[in-house]
């Protein structure tokens, strides 16, 4: 209830099984509960239900709840279904009990927005059969957004895989992509995956909005084509950076208080984000190309894996030591330089310590804006989905980013790394990255800034609240 008594506006929100997608879009609720005056439901698939999921969500504001749709039939797949088949298919076989659950919202609340991300277009159905105007939250970038507009078209202009295009795929302001770099689902045609990419390609245009995590200076040019209203594309709103806020500190952390002892901007934070592995080899070279760099790191290390597990999608794993895959020897020659930690570090906290100077990183989205939202300046190394694009615009577009030469075999060697890692730390390459990641931390804080006339991206989305509370 607002001060006359008023029910304050409501909005349902359904994200994607997976904590990197529940994250930003919790931001988004954050700001929309404690900015603007909403109270929002999240509705969550029991697939992704975990710990550490329920322990996120309780960890939201009051005016944030959530409420679980029951499990749906997944058995019926093969066993090697990709993941974006999954994903796809979960909110499509959810959307009875979704349309009671958004029923008895509408009947309790004053509901005036459903919001789902990138993989519930097919969900947009019920909501307008309710009333109730449907939103996309798209947690990505502006290139991704360009490729899935055009990807029906492209589909059905294109006869050989994407890989096989005579010349880099040319989007609406943005830098050229090679086809063998764009997002992982689409470089299999035959595959059932790459249907379901296209299938929700055609969903996009059918929200009322679609709020993407980027702001303005990052993506100049692909902004100003995409935000300009066109009719036959939905409202495009800028809202990001949306990074995760109010973490608790983490006491007692070693490897923080390794980082302590380091000179400023010395170190390089490798990291490959929750569900990242690399082979065997790839993990023997990464380590002998740090160990040859001669440069500072810490190390979030995973044990190696030769191949994808969907379950690691929804539930981050580790087996066995992961130590246990380095060089022999290799601690004891680098600890001097060097600390390597199982599994996980406090991303968050080490990007703004004052002795990280560089991030080799997967190019995840949500990591990238955490690492420009405090200025460090990165490493490209992409594994799957969207991460090669991404690479892509960091560094040929943003030129926020330097990227290694693989060689033909998809490894990156030891020597590479080394090159590369020395360049970024001190050489005069990383001088300008480093640079160009201080002007994009600083446009960065103030597209979000929430004082005096606001930022870009802060005024977008209160153009938005203001819009959907004009909603009876």
């Amino acid at each position: 209830m607002d001060k006359n008594g008023a029910q304050s506006p409501h909005i349902a929100i359904l994200p994607t099984p997976g904590m990197g997608h529940l994250i930003p879009i919790a931001e988004l609720a954050k700001v929309l509960a404690t900015r603007h005056g909403f109270s929002v439901t999240f509705i969550t698939f029991s697939e992704s239900a975990s710990p550490a999921q329920k322990a996120f969500l309780d960890a939201l504001p009051t005016t944030i709840n959530s409420t679980r749709l029951p499990p749906v039939h997944l058995t019926d797949l093969p066993a090697d279904a990709a993941i974006e088949t999954l994903i796809s298919l979960a909110p499509l076989r959810s959307i009875p009990a979704l349309r009671s659950i958004l029923a008895d919202l509408k009947n309790t609340t004053n509901l005036v927005a459903f919001v789902a991300d990138l993989f519930g277009g097919d969900t947009f159905d019920v909501a307008r059969e309710l009333g109730v105007p449907p939103y996309m939250f798209f947690p990505s970038n502006l290139m991704l957004l360009s490729l899935m507009l055009h990807l029906p078209e492209l589909d059905a202009t294109t006869t050989c895989e994407y890989r096989d295009l005579p010349a880099p795929l040319e989007l609406p302001g943005c830098v050229p992509i090679p086809g063998a770099e764009l997002l992982h689902p689409l470089q299999d045609r035959s595959n059932e995956s790459y249907s379901w990419m296209v299938h929700h390609a055609r969903k996009y245009r059918e929200a009322d909005g679609i709020l993407v995590n980027t702001f303005a200076d990052l993506e100049p040019e692909a902004a100003k084509i995409l935000t300009q209203r066109q009719p036959d594309l939905p409202p495009i709103h800028l809202v990001g950076p949306l990074v995760q806020t109010g973490q608790p500190a983490v006491e007692n952390c070693a490897c923080l208080s390794w980082l302590d002892e380091q000179p400023s901007g010395s170190v390089l934070f490798i990291s490959f984000g929750s569900g990242g592995t690399l082979t065997c080899e790839q993990t023997t070279e990464l380590a002998c190309g740090l160990e040859m760099s001669g440069q500072r790191f810490l190390w979030a290390i995973r044990s190696p894996s030769d191949s994808e597990s969907n379950a690691s999608y929804f539930t981050a794993t580790s087996k066995g030591d992961p130590f246990a895959y380095l060089p022999e020897g290799f601690l004891e020659r680098t600890k001097k330089l060097g600390m390597v930690v199982p599994s996980w570090a406090p991303q968050m906290q080490v990007l703004a310590h004052s002795a990280t100077g560089g991030f080799l990183s997967h190019c995840g989205w949500n990591s990238t804006l955490e690492s420009i939202m405090h200025g460090v300046p990165m490493i490209c190394w992409p594994l799957y989905a969207e991460q090669r694009m991404n690479a892509v615009m960091l560094s040929e577009g943003t030129k926020l980013a330097m990227r290694p030469k693989c060689r033909e075999d998809g490894v990156c060697g030891r020597e590479e790394i080394s090159r590369i890692v020395k360049e970024l730390m001190e050489g005069e390459q990383g001088k300008k990255v480093r640079g160009r990641a201080r002007d994009l931390q600083a446009a960065a804080v103030k597209a979000i800034d929430n004082h005096g006339d606001g930022g870009a991206s802060c005024k977008t989305l209160a153009d938005v609240a203001d819009n959907l509370k004009k909603i009876n």
